[in-house]
């Protein structure tokens, strides 16, 4: 079930913030009137595409930042693995230098409730508790206003890394939309022209395109 529309399932977990400190309650409800959040789930720690997704995170940190958003990272790897991650250099295989959240999700049950664990508990014939799958996140990716309600959202299968540029493209058609009430066509970016969301609106924009 999406859950674009509905509010963002909130949660208190463990986290690392700046890099270097683990905090045991950690929140998205902090942001909630405050600030837009990015919040984006990778599969597993010291692996191959997940750096690379977490540090274009961070090397666009800026553009998030300006645009009022919060970016913030979670998978089922425990706080102390996310920290012996942060703290561990590029050059042999880290991701040093990180400075947005990320949220420790080892019950996975954050995973869950955002519907991107890729897979499921369930019993075998003798009645014992057994998981089919991996007990590990997808690449989802949910984008949240300030009132904590989803208005975006993909998820990728383990294997495919994300475009953090389309992101970006997705908060500011989100904030055209706020500001000047008009819909944002296919490969809106900023700048282009959007439409009004009216019969009239769409035949004027596909008249002059």
């Amino acid at each position: 079930m999406s859950l674009v529309g509905k509010q963002a399932p909130l949660f208190n977990t463990p986290a690392v913030l700046d890099g270097e400190e683990i905090v045991n309650s950690f929140s998205l409800e902090q942001y909630v009137g405050k600030k837009e959040v990015m919040f984006f789930f990778y599969p597993k720690d010291f692996t191959f595409v997940c750096p690379t997704e977490i540090l274009a995170f961070q090397e666009k940190l800026a553009e998030f930042e300006k645009r009022g958003v919060q970016v913030v990272g979670a998978s089922c790897d425990t706080e102390e693995t996310h920290l012996a991650w942060l703290t561990t250099p590029k050059a042999n295989g880290g991701i040093e230098g990180v400075t947005y959240p990320l949220v420790a999700d080892p019950a996975k049950t954050v995973a869950t409730n955002y519907g991107v664990l890729a897979g499921d508990w369930s019993y075998d014939e003798e009645g014992s508790l057994t998981f089919e799958g991996a007990p590990v996140a997808y690449r989802g990716t949910f984008f949240i206003d300030k009132e904590g309600v989803v208005r975006h959202e993909t998820i990728n299968d383990l294997p495919l890394g994300r475009n953090i540029d389309e992101m970006i493209r997705i908060v500011d058609a989100w904030h055209h939309v706020q500001e000047h009430g008009e819909v944002c066509p296919a490969n809106w970016e900023e700048g282009k022209d959007a439409m009004q969301a009216t019969r009239d609106g769409v035949a004027s924009y596909l008249s002059s395109h």
